[in-house]
């Protein structure tokens, strides 16, 4: 869908709403280079921000006003570069394992705001949440010939947590099914790769990007950073943590992939950082920018996810933040992950 198109769509759905005397719990706005934008704002002053070119979160400040997720200084807001940074939707491929342009096409299609969504599980007391489209469009089909809708709810919660809810489903009338790949490439901000731990994914096997995917265990007692990592953990438990001492604040990361057609999709946790030498040889990237940010993606991507026609896959990431407490000079991960905080 175009630019054009989408900002029609946009206005045909505000005035749809308004006809109706409702009052939809975001706001459409202009935001960089003219693109649509939408806006959810939380009782506490929490924020977030949708881009609908990607369906992409670019943006999840909390109560004081700071930015939570990483978005580069030189990202490009403009189709058909993808944004980097914030949390782009990796469908219906992941990296480049597969026939698609890295990471499929997703990220770089214009979404609408869905006039007709179906149910979720969204908590009663919140209605701070908006429900984005996407459907393959001429050229989609073109390089990926099968039918789809992918759903996805972005839910500000009561406390401030960020909720993403996908749903993706089969409609090909021509009765064969079609296999994919997901993650939520989550880029958060931190203080300083240097001074921040991952806890949650200590003694878990992975596969290392850097040694053509060689299988390694992890034997830390918490992922720390001195150089560049890119990995694939694999069965990885349903909840991580992300301690950045100096802002004295954890990250926790909750995903689970639900039962859909009898089969349970496990996901995977993706942990990367470019360092110096890739930041430097990327154009939408600052040569240092790579000391504030780290990547811990929910993904299912060594297995494809596949679907006969009629069925569908859901995935949800939760992301909350929790003021980090001190024991022994460190900051103590265990009563984050096991929700003491």
């Amino acid at each position: 869908m175009s630019s054009a198109g989408a900002a029609a769509t946009v206005e045909a759905i505000a005035a749809k709403e308004s006809s109706q005397n409702a009052s939809p719990p975001y706001q459409v706005t202009k935001g960089i280079n003219g693109l649509d934008k939408v806006s959810l704002r939380g009782a506490r002053g929490n924020s977030v921000e949708i881009y609908l070119y990607g369906g992409q979160v670019t943006s999840w400040k909390n109560e004081h006003g700071e930015e939570l997720l990483f978005v580069s200084n030189k990202a490009v807001f403009k189709p058909p570069k993808a944004i980097r940074g914030g949390i782009p939707l990796c469908f219906p491929q992941f990296a480049n394992n597969g026939p698609l342009e890295g990471h499929g096409f997703a990220r770089n299609r214009f979404w609408i705001i869905d006039p007709s969504p179906p149910p979720f599980a969204t908590p009663s007391t919140n209605k701070t949440y908006v429900d984005l489209l996407l459907k393959p469009t001429e050229v989609d089909l073109k390089i990926w010939p099968h039918s789809f809708e992918f759903r996805l709810r972005v839910t500000l919660g009561p406390s401030g947590d960020l909720l993403l809810t996908s749903r993706v489903r089969n409609t090909s009338a021509d009765g064969k099914p079609f296999s994919f790949t997901f993650a939520y490439h989550t880029y958060f901000s931190v203080s300083d790769i240097s001074e921040i731990r991952i806890e949650g994914l200590e003694t878990l096997d992975y596969l290392d990007n850097l040694q053509n995917k060689q299988r390694f265990t992890e034997q830390g007692d918490a992922i720390t950073f001195e150089s560049e990592i890119d990995r694939v953990y694999l069965t990885t438990p349903t909840k991580i943590a992300i301690l950045d001492h100096e802002k004295k604040r954890t990250f926790v990361i909750r995903k689970d992939g639900l039962p859909d057609a009898g089969k349970m999709v496990v996901y995977r946790s993706v942990v990367w950082n470019p360092w110096d030498k890739k930041a430097k040889a990327m154009a939408d990237f600052g040569d240092s920018e790579y000391r504030h940010m780290v990547c811990v993606e929910s993904a299912a991507v060594e297995k494809a996810i596949t679907l006969k026609p009629g069925e569908e896959w859901k995935g949800r990431q939760e992301l909350s933040v929790v003021p980090s407490s001190y024991c022994s000079g460190q900051l103590d991960p265990q009563r984050v992950l096991k929700g003491r905080v």
